[in-house]
């Protein structure tokens, strides 16, 4: 199996994800189904829906099989996914989210129109808090349905715990790394955060799940796990230099993790290497979603001249590199299943979106 076999299951992951808010409107309070509906609409306005195929492609890896019975749990990660991203964009104060309005941001504008009591914003951000919550029964219920041993189902569904509580513990993290100035962010502290907030949940857990439901062997597991985080951190960290406006022109993306604040490599390799007025020039945009694009653009430019997006790009490089030598020297994966790992990981480190 290939990579563009494996998205021709992508389909089958959509419907299943909208079965699951069209099951849900007849259980759910006649008054709270408009609010449904916000969560709904940002869960299926798009999306790669690349951690529900990393579940299918550890389901494969390990069996060799056709992946369909692993199908409800990769729709589940899709309602985890919408699970982070609507309280993310709570914590980054976001307004677009996939081409339309962050579920806070529609919450709020529901609740205006609606004339009642309270200001829109704190309503909108209750409303989304709220609506995340919602989404978690979705995935525990895929895990519970899905047609495997209930040995397979139980150690996958541990698995799923430990990657929410992963997940958490990155943000946490993040949030404090916000709170600091970029001299005291390491690029330790910034790894770690990767590794947490992004690699377990886009990488590491999709995968393992996938092979749990397989029935795979201890030494898979461990296999797969170092693969995921090496190649989880380098997507984080491509992540983060189109964040910051990088191949903008190719990409749509903004520089809008330089307004936010966000302390990634790119960040704090280049605060460590400044001149105190190209310093000035970081914490003048640095958090400042004021900034002009003239200002944005001159710490960009900081970035590239001091060697940050240089050394960004090295170590993304580097990761990968590691990645693939720990994958060809695996005695536990399968080898046909190797170049389907390698095809995923050059789309995940490779993107220019």
């Amino acid at each position: 199996m290939d990579f563009a076999e494996l998205s021709t299951f992508r389909p089958r992951i959509e419907a299943a994800v909208h079965a699951h808010y069209r099951a849900a409107y007849p259980r759910a309070p006649a008054a709270v189904r408009k609010y449904l509906r916000l969560g709904q609409d940002l869960s299926l306005r798009g999306g790669k829906r690349f951690r529900a195929l990393l579940v299918l492609a550890g389901f494969h890896a390990v069996s060799g099989r056709d992946p369909s019975p692993a199908i409800e749990v990769a729709a589940g990660l899709e309602h985890f996914q919408t699970w982070m991203l609507i309280h993310d964009d709570i914590i980054d104060h976001s307004e677009e989210r996939r081409g339309g309005p962050t579920v806070h941001r529609g919450a709020a504008a529901l609740h205006a129109r609606g004339g009642g009591a309270g200001d829109p914003s704190n309503v909108g951000e209750g409303i989304a808090i709220t609506l995340g919550d919602v989404e978690e029964p979705y995935v525990v219920d895929t895990f519970l349905r899905t047609p495997v041993p209930l040995p397979a189902r139980l150690a996958a569904l541990q698995e799923y715990a430990e990657m929410t509580r992963q997940t958490a513990y990155g943000q946490l993290l993040d949030i404090r790394n916000g709170t600091l100035p970029p001299s005291r962010v390491s690029e330790s502290d910034v790894f770690r955060v990767h590794e947490l907030k992004s690699a377990v949940y886009t990488v590491v857990s999709p995968l393992k799940i996938g092979a749990l439901l397989a029935g795979s062997p201890p030494g898979q597991l461990r296999d797969l796990d170092r693969i995921g985080r090496d190649i989880g951190i380098a997507f984080q960290l491509r992540d983060d230099v189109l964040g910051a406006g990088f191949n903008a022109g190719h990409t749509g993306k903004s520089s809008n993790d330089l307004t936010e604040g966000k302390r990634t490599l790119l960040v704090v390799d280049a605060w460590a290497r400044a001149s105190r007025g190209d310093r000035r020039r970081i914490t003048s945009v640095l958090g400042n979603p004021s900034a002009s694009e003239g200002e944005v653009e001159a710490v960009r430019a900081i970035l590239r001249s001091t060697g940050s997006l240089e050394h960004s790009e090295k170590s993304i490089a580097r990761l990968t590199r590691r990645a693939l030598r720990r994958l060809k020297a695996s005695r536990t994966i399968r080898a046909d299943a190797k170049p389907l790992l390698r095809e995923i990981a050059a789309r995940l480190v490779e993107r220019r979106t």
